[in-house]
């Protein structure tokens, strides 16, 4: 028996080629297209490449051509029906199994699909074409939606005392009618109700591109009906395994690596009319492991995006610890929370698509950091708070499907923990709040010279130290080689002062060539001056005061590193930034 057109087409649009062919072949991208060796030949050089966007992979040393059916049927020697079973799977979907159910499924699927689409064309003309139909027009027009958004996702608009269902009727059964969800009995009245009427209508396609329900909304205030209405789930549609416009945006996953997730149509509408393509909803429920699991076939990083209001936080809450569970290491979860009172809609109509994608960069922040950040909050300074406050953490660390991942993140909850509780982390050093007895001497000064800052002033002291001790750190020139400065003027400095003493003999500070401003401002506020003083002087104790002063240099830039490593890791959560920031720790530890 042959598998339905339908069935194969959806499988094919759910798995992208290089999806399928990279779990056997490591693929490299090269412009529009993915290339790696060959699997059907030996060889040192690529030629097999991967073209998502036409479904095809093409072998030019073989010629060997085809799509994920041909792959997986060539590379792996599985018979065509083997091969519709492991994609499916791999696809997320149920097995076709032939039996009399799937095939009554298969007939009732063929009557919804056509019901719906000449539902959704009839409304949707009529909202270009009728007349009576302006104030539909008009509101769309204060909405910023012209007729090319309105063509684009077929919005339509219901009548608030349609008669469709009696010229549907007379083609399909009442129980193929009821079925839809587009209509249902109202008993009291004993009449037949279109459950959109009074409504636009915004179709929601399955990812094939057909439409299988509709989220509907008034254009009127009323204080009886509310404002916004789904589809009751039927028999083809599941609001937890499908997403508003994904049939459009996974097109873009050749062009985007990541996709924004909003919470209604509207928003995926006026973004989309502001260029922003790369957007989805979850059409009103909780985010599903489902809806996850099929952004990640097409995109490598989910950000967030929910309304600025509690609500908007919360449902963003409910998100992140739903879908922690499913993160992968080649994946990525983030969520980006607008300014109170906006929507996604509003926010860029009001700043525009650049900007929207400005803010996007800079305040997105991974799933872990969002949780963490969420339960500090609540979190009071007290043993039995941050013993509920870890144990949360573990116990949503521990939800985490891939090993991997969970490893991490509970190290990165952990660290984040420890920071909190200096006193149970005797290991644990900060650059920040470590200083030497000498420099604490002169915190008054540090304060009187607000405009620069602590790394400057502690490069000044170093600068302050050297150029007043000349003769004696010739003798040193092996440890001030090795000195890393951070503020560019003064590494200038200290180099042309290294150079010197390596050049000459009896060096004095005038020979120096030094900018003689730079000279009297280092000796301003270079700290140290304020402890030689108060010493005798001796070259034991300037030679103290230079180690202090490059331990201090060495653990901040150790600490920057860190910060960076810290950084990064919070993005990728890779194995490798993780092992590097473990190597830079232990080296702080040492310290």
């Amino acid at each position: 028996m042959k598998y339905p057109k339908e069935y194969l087409e959806e499988i094919k649009t759910r798995l992208k080629v290089s999806t399928v062919v990279s779990k056997y072949v490591s693929l490299k991208k090269r412009g529009k297209e993915y290339v790696g060796l060959s699997p059907f030949k030996n060889e040192k050089t690529p030629s097999f490449t991967v073209n998502d966007e036409k479904e095809f992979y093409h072998c030019f040393a073989t010629s060997e051509h085809g799509n994920i059916f041909d792959f997986v049927m060539k590379t792996q020697n599985f018979k065509f029906g083997e091969a519709v079973k492991h994609l499916a799977n791999l696809a997320g979907m149920q097995p076709y199994i032939f039996s009399k159910q799937d095939e009554e499924r298969e007939k009732k699927w063929k009557i919804y699909s056509s019901l719906f689409l000449e539902y959704v064309d009839f409304y949707h003309n009529q909202l270009l074409k009728n007349e009576k139909y302006s104030k539909a027009r008009d509101y769309l027009k204060n909405r910023s939606l012209d007729k090319d958004q309105v063509k684009k996702f077929k919005i339509g608009f219901v009548e608030k005392n349609p008669n469709l269902f009696q010229e549907l009727k007379k083609n399909y059964r009442i129980d193929d009618l009821l079925e839809t969800g587009l209509f249902y009995l109202d008993e009291k009245k004993n009449i037949y109700v279109e459950r959109f009427r009074g409504r636009l209508i915004f179709p929601i396609n399955n990812i094939s591109g057909q439409p299988i329900a509709l989220g509907g909304r008034i254009i009127e205030k009323s204080d009886f009906l509310a404002k916004y209405v789904n589809s009751p789930e039927t028999l083809f549609f599941k609001k937890g395994s499908n997403l508003y416009n994904l049939d459009l945006a996974r097109k873009l996953s050749n062009s985007f690596e990541n996709i924004f997730l909003v919470e209604g149509y509207m928003d995926v509408v006026g973004l989309s009319k502001n260029g922003i393509e790369n957007v989805v909803a979850n059409l009103g429920t909780s985010l599903t492991d489902k809806q996850i699991f099929t952004l990640n076939q097409f995109f490598n990083d989910i950000i967030i995006c929910f309304d600025g209001d509690e609500s908007g936080y919360k449902a963003a809450l409910r998100a992140a610890e739903n879908s922690i569970k499913d993160m992968k290491p080649e994946k990525q979860i983030s969520f980006l929370f607008l300014p109170d009172q906006e929507d996604p809609d509003s926010f860029v109509n009001k700043n525009g698509k650049d900007y929207f994608f400005d803010y996007s960069k800079q305040n997105k922040i991974s799933i872990h950091q969002f949780i963490f950040n969420h339960y500090k909050k609540n979190t009071q300074n007290n043993p039995s708070s941050m013993a509920i406050f870890e144990k949360k953490l573990r116990s949503i660390a521990y939800t985490i499907k891939d090993n991997y991942i969970k490893k991490y993140v509970l190290e990165y909850f952990i660290e984040k923990i420890s920071g909190l509780t200096p006193y149970t982390s005797q290991n644990q050093k900060n650059f920040y709040t470590k200083k030497t007895k000498s420099l604490a001497k002169t915190k008054k000064h540090f304060n009187e010279s607000q405009s620069l800052s602590g790394i400057e002033l502690k490069e000044f002291s170093l600068i302050y130290l050297v150029i007043n001790n000349l003769n004696l750190m010739r003798d040193q020139i092996h440890l001030l080689k090795n000195i890393k400065l951070f503020s560019e003027v003064n590494k200038q400095i200290f180099e042309k002062i290294v150079f010197k003493l390596e050049q000459e003999n009896n060096l004095s500070i005038d020979h120096l060539d030094i900018d003689t401003q730079l000279i009297n401002k280092i000796t301003k506020f270079a700290p140290i001056k304020h402890i030689l003083q108060k010493k005798n002087g001796q070259d034991h104790e300037v030679l103290e005061l230079l180690e202090d002063i490059i331990r201090d240099l060495n653990n901040y830039d150790l600490e920057f590193r860190i910060q960076e490593l810290e950084s990064r890791f919070s993005e990728d959560l890779s194995e490798t930034t993780f092992n590097e920031l473990k190597e830079l720790k232990k080296k702080q530890n040492i310290n």
